[in-house]
């Protein structure tokens, strides 16, 4: 379960079904067996399109299409406002880079982002969603290609926005922290949940993850 407001982290090892579970939520396929609900509905009685309106989902893979940075954050939106696509582009942490393009949010991206880095695609994947401004926000492992403090930044910027409930797809147990609740999987089973400090203590996957990464950042 999750309310309003909330944030929930997916972490597990590859294969463990964290995108799996992003991808019901968002009806990329049913559910075989038992249901997914928001706001007391099974998600197959939506209209789909009403559906994914209240979601605003990011892949690990942003996509960019072939036009400005203005016309990729606005995709979802277009009749925004100048001041609303900066707003979501600042929360976003790409603002700085933008003002760096020769031609700011009218410079051209090429087709799939292919003349941009993919951390400059991902914020601007995030800053598209954050405009669009759903009811639940998914990103699916979408802040891998930030570095970790962009990562930190852009999530303390998040934190500012009122009622904004996010499931959050991470390998960085560093980025889980504030969670309200984080859900370990493995093989497609809820092994355990928890918040941080609880699962340091009680889960040895969770432990193994976090201390690896822990080594691995202090040997650098």
């Amino acid at each position: 379960s999750c309310h309003k407001g909330q944030k929930i982290a997916v972490i597990g090892s590859t294969g463990s079904g964290k995108s799996t579970l992003v991808k019901l939520m968002n009806r990329f396929y049913d559910v075989s067996r038992g249901l997914i609900e928001i706001n007391g509905v099974d998600i197959r009685k939506y209209n789909l399109e009403s559906l994914r309106t209240q979601i605003g989902y990011v892949a690990q893979k942003a996509h960019m299409f072939k036009g400005s940075i203005q016309s990729n954050i606005c995709f979802g939106k277009p009749e925004a406002s100048v001041e609303e696509m900066v707003h979501a582009a600042t929360v976003a942490q790409a603002s700085e880079f933008i003002s760096t393009r020769e031609h700011g949010y009218e410079d051209e991206i090429a087709e799939d982002g292919t003349n941009i880095s993919g951390g400059q695609k991902q914020r601007l994947s995030i800053a598209r969603v954050i405009l669009k401004k759903p009811s639940l926000y998914i990103y699916d492992d979408s802040f891998s290609a930030l570095d970790f403090k962009t990562d930190k930044d852009l999530r303390m910027k998040l934190k500012e926005i009122e009622n904004m409930t996010i499931f959050l797809i991470s390998q960085r147990t560093s980025s889980l922290t504030n969670c309200d609740k984080i859900l370990v999987l493995d093989h497609g089973e809820l092994v355990a949940q928890g918040t941080h400090e609880e699962l340091l203590k009680n889960c040895k996957l969770y432990q193994d993850i976090h201390y690896c990464q822990f080594e691995r950042e202090e040997t650098k």
